[in-house]
């Protein structure tokens, strides 16, 4: 199980809106919402200075809620190109960042995402939403889309990480 000190950051990469969420498991399953947001950059800066502001913002996210473990939301398939590649790039930042400081990076595609969280890979958004919403205890749907979906990789990783560790420990066989 999670030691009560431990904290999950979700990230929802992309570029010019990166979502966080940053959840703590509690005794009993719950889980709380330590931190939520969206980090952003101006679509007018040039690539390199959004790049390095991205890097600057989650290191200093990462400084405030100290992580033992970054969720990554890893990203398949993008109908436009340049979408596809700032969330790459935003990912692959995310990815070295936590590499760099030694913390447990992992990903999950959103089909894992969904279906950890919802019960279903084809969920839609609002679904997710409202499952993020309902195991967060929040009064309202957690927004933006971005936070949300954010939160949603963060309660994948607390659900998939015991059963992960558990097949790890088995394979080294470690007691």
């Amino acid at each position: 199980m999670f030691a009560s000190s431990s904290v999950v950051l979700g990230i929802d990469p992309g570029l010019t809106r990166c979502g966080y969420a940053a959840l703590a498991p509690r005794a009993g399953g719950s889980v709380v919402a330590v931190s939520m947001g969206v980090l952003s950059s101006l679509k007018e800066d040039p690539l390199p200075r959004r790049l390095a502001l991205l890097q600057c913002d989650l290191e200093a996210l990462i400084c405030e809620v100290k992580p033992t473990a970054i969720a990554v939301e890893q990203v398949f398939f993008q109908n436009n190109v340049r979408t596809a590649m700032s969330v790459g790039q935003a990912s692959g930042l995310v990815l070295a960042l936590a590499y760099k400081l030694d913390i447990e990076v992992v990903q999950y595609t959103p089909s894992q995402v969904k279906s950890s969280v919802a019960g279903s890979g084809t969920a839609n958004k609002v679904q997710v939403q409202k499952m993020v919403q309902k195991r967060l205890g929040l009064s309202v749907l957690p927004t933006p889309a971005d936070a949300a979906d954010a939160a949603a990789v963060a309660l994948c990783h607390l659900a998939v990480a015991p059963l992960a560790n558990s097949v790890k420990r088995a394979s080294l066989g470690v007691k």
